[in-house]
């Protein structure tokens, strides 16, 4: 989203004015902290003067496959311990 937001010659404050969101949610949405609704995005190609197949074209060369290996910041359930009852 930043090279197309440097594409439309547009800074973050006048990009989230434009779309109607706070500057720091496009600044969490380009650091990839943060997860906008679809109709966000929309909002956001329209004011940029992109499609959401175009906002997402760099991504094309990602796979979506699973690894098999869990993410950094995913849940890790505790360790079960077994007792016995008496």
């Amino acid at each position: 989203m930043k090279q197309c937001r440097h594409a439309a010659d547009k800074s973050q404050e006048t990009l989230a004015f434009e779309a109607q969101v706070d500057r720091t949610y496009i600044s969490a949405i380009e650091r990839g902290v943060a997860n906008p609704s679809i109709e966000t995005l929309a909002s956001i190609c329209h004011v940029l003067g992109v499609t959401l197949a175009e906002l997402f074209e760099p991504l094309s060369d990602v796979s979506l496959a699973p690894t098999g290996e869990r993410r950094a910041n995913a849940a890790q359930p505790p360790e079960i311990k077994r007792s016995r009852l008496r």
